[in-house]
């Protein structure tokens, strides 16, 4: 049985993908009620937090491997690394980013400090670091819907974004098949870079009308997001991440998205057309739409 600790939106995709394919699943859920669909298809449900060591305790018991994905948190991550080298858990597939100890960003310093607590446990282990999720897109999707255009500080700055599904596809690939790729590092990313003006294109071409991207600063970017209630802390790494871009910190593209999956990667027009009424408004307009 596979362990994914969380049922965000990489870790509820992931269980899906290892369950449609015949794996036996175990997910963490605050709330089973909100996951029908995942225990539809034969997925165990283990209600708690990871912030709980009897959760952990619980949900690594029994367990062949894990997919280790939160948002990130250093003690949950850690936590559960312990329990795993306790219970002989035979492969660990961590979901990280471009990780270091010296990062702006506070979550890619977890990220960091998450993997060296991987590595000192000796549990065989396999790191995903993935690009930009096109799915971030979808936080600007009332925005776009309402006014046809959405800001940033992300300049000129392409980014090799990447579709959640195909990360999910990824993990489940590895977890399926830990010793295939037991001590490596995966860089996952879609199939082209873009500057958020390419993506404003894509958004103009797949919804019939002009979406245009406006230029903004870091400090504004953050206040804008202060403003809809998102905790200052994290609309500071969140406006510092977009500033990166900028300065052409996520401009890469690998094809191990594919080698992984044996698919082809999601473009950024796929997922576009795949969630397309998020960017339209509903026929009575934006009240309807924020009900």
């Amino acid at each position: 049985m596979i362990l994914v600790t969380t049922a965000g939106k990489v870790g509820a995709a992931t269980a899906a993908h290892l369950a449609e394919r015949g794996e036996q699943v175990r997910l963490i859920v605050r709330d089973p009620s909100r996951h029908h669909e995942l225990a539809a298809v034969g997925i165990e449900l283990v209600r708690g937090d990871l912030g709980d060591a009897d959760t952990v305790r619980h949900a690594v018991h029994g367990i062949s491997g894990i997919v280790l994905v939160t948002s990130p948190e250093r003690s949950q991550e850690m936590t559960v690394i312990d329990r795993a080298r306790a219970e002989g858990v035979g492969h660990v597939t961590k979901i990280t980013t471009e990780a270091s100890a010296d990062s702006p960003i506070a979550r890619r310093r977890d990220h960091y400090a998450i993997e060296q607590h991987l590595e000192k446990s000796e549990l065989p282990y396999t790191l995903l670091r993935a690009n930009a999720y096109m799915q971030n897109f979808l936080m600007l999707a009332p925005g776009i819907a309402k006014a046809s255009e959405f800001a940033s500080p992300t300049g000129n700055g392409r980014i090799g974004m990447i579709d959640v599904r195909d990360v999910a596809a990824a993990a489940a690939a590895v977890a399926m098949a830990p010793s295939d790729g037991a001590g490596s590092v995966y860089r996952l990313s879609g199939p082209v870079a873009l500057s958020y003006d390419d993506a404003a294109s894509i958004l103009t071409s797949v919804l019939h009308r002009p979406v245009r991207h406006r230029a903004i600063t870091i400090e504004q970017q953050e206040a804008a997001l202060v403003a809809v209630g998102v905790p200052p802390s994290r609309a500071h790494a969140n406006a510092t991440a977009l500033g990166l871009f900028a300065e052409g910190d996520s401009d890469w593209v690998t094809g191990e998205t594919e080698k992984l999956t044996g698919q082809a990667s999601r473009t950024f027009e796929q997922f576009v057309t795949d969630h397309a009424e998020r960017f339209r408004l509903p026929p009575h307009g934006i009240q309807k739409a924020t009900q």
